[in-house]
């Protein structure tokens, strides 16, 4: 699945996930912040969650980035790191801050509370370190040599929005040119505040230059005007393969062409509903990257997904490879009778 690096022996990743995170800041109970005292350090991100979730799966993975010459960064690396995930491409900056976001969660009685089962992040990354990523990364031997042997990029919208040098590596990592055989998956990942006095329309070209494109539909329906996964499909004809997401219903996965494949999600008992999105992507990578067929990939993105969903954080609990398999070769009705909660599985393939 990986190749080898002849200096070291080590195995190269076989993914490449590149884009900032942050230190996150976790609240020690609900309530608006207003009313929290106590806070506990992790780390997040849209594509270190990707690469984390991949290493999981059994998909060698790496995450470039830069952070701040701080400690929040050198957290935010090992942990990452602690994942199983190469980070030795991840930069640090020696004159701006490693990102930061505070996560706010409902189910207190206060009048400014969220409401029970929801959550909300409050991001301070404007100048971070990770924006001033740029095409010169390419030119890095340490980026250069993961990006040379990576079978798969994973890019989201998220990293464009953050510069103008942001959006040219993006765009030069999509180049034809530079591509080198390697799969290039986008996830669409709309974050309006970040486009505020940015052009959003600079994200049709990207999501169009993707082989494998992921688009929430709320998301689509948000930044494009319409989540009809046949008018997205027709909106980006290039890309090998378009899924669409609806939250906590179906995926489908439309291709280039033969009729869409859609799978209904599991039931979950939702804990916290971050990271959910990351965690499917990575189980849909992991289905390409193992050959499995279409169905298949969209199961075990939503399996990845429900796992993170019934916990708090963004990382979940992947089940063993054998109850993996099971779960994803049951017959339909058995996969709609699925339950997964904080407990665990409650499944006819698991006993």
């Amino acid at each position: 699945m990986a190749f080898q690096d002849a200096a070291t022996t080590e195995p190269l990743p076989h993914a490449v996930c590149l884009g900032e995170s942050m230190a996150v800041l976790l609240p020690d109970g609900p309530g608006p912040l207003e009313t929290i005292s106590t806070f506990s350090a992790s780390a997040g991100g849209a594509e270190s969650n990707v690469a984390c979730a991949l290493a999981a799966l059994g998909v060698p993975s790496a995450w470039i980035s830069r952070v701040g010459d701080d400690g929040f960064g050198r957290r935010l690396v090992a942990e990452v790191a602690a994942h199983g995930v190469d980070t030795s491409a991840v930069a640090v900056d020696p004159r701006r801050p490693t990102g930061v976001y505070l996560k706010e969660i409902g189910g207190s009685e206060h009048p400014n509370d969220l409401g029970a089962g929801r959550s909300r992040l409050h991001y301070y990354r404007a100048g971070s370190a990770a924006s001033a990523l740029s095409p010169e990364l390419l030119a890095d031997p340490a980026a250069a040599r993961l990006l040379t042997a990576a079978r798969m990029l994973h890019l989201t919208g998220i990293t464009p929005a953050l510069s103008d040098s942001c959006l040219a590596l993006v765009r030069a990592l999509l180049d034809p040119g530079r591509r080198r055989g390697r799969l290039v998956s986008f996830d669409l990942n709309w974050r309006p505040v970040l486009w505020h006095g940015r052009d959003p329309r600079v994200l049709l070209g990207l999501l169009n230059a993707a082989d494998v494109l992921l688009l929430g539909a709320d998301e689509a329906e948000a930044a494009l005007g319409t989540a009809d996964p046949e008018v997205l499909r027709a909106m980006f004809p290039s890309p090998a393969t378009v899924v669409v997401k609806d939250s906590g219903h179906t995926v489908t996965a439309l291709g280039q062409g033969g009729p869409a494949v859609t799978e209904p999600a599991l039931t979950v008992e939702v804990v916290e509903p971050t990271g959910a999105g990351d965690a499917f992507a990575a189980g849909y990578l992991a289905g390409t990257a193992r050959g499995l067929d279409q169905r298949r990939r969209l199961r075990l993105g939503h399996l990845t997904a429900a796992c993170t969903l019934t916990v708090h954080g963004d990382q979940g609990r992947i089940p063993p490879d054998d109850v993996v398999a099971a779960l994803l070769a049951l017959p339909a009705e058995e996969w709609a009778a699925t339950r997964v909660s904080r407990d665990g599985i409650v499944s006819a393939a698991v006993t």
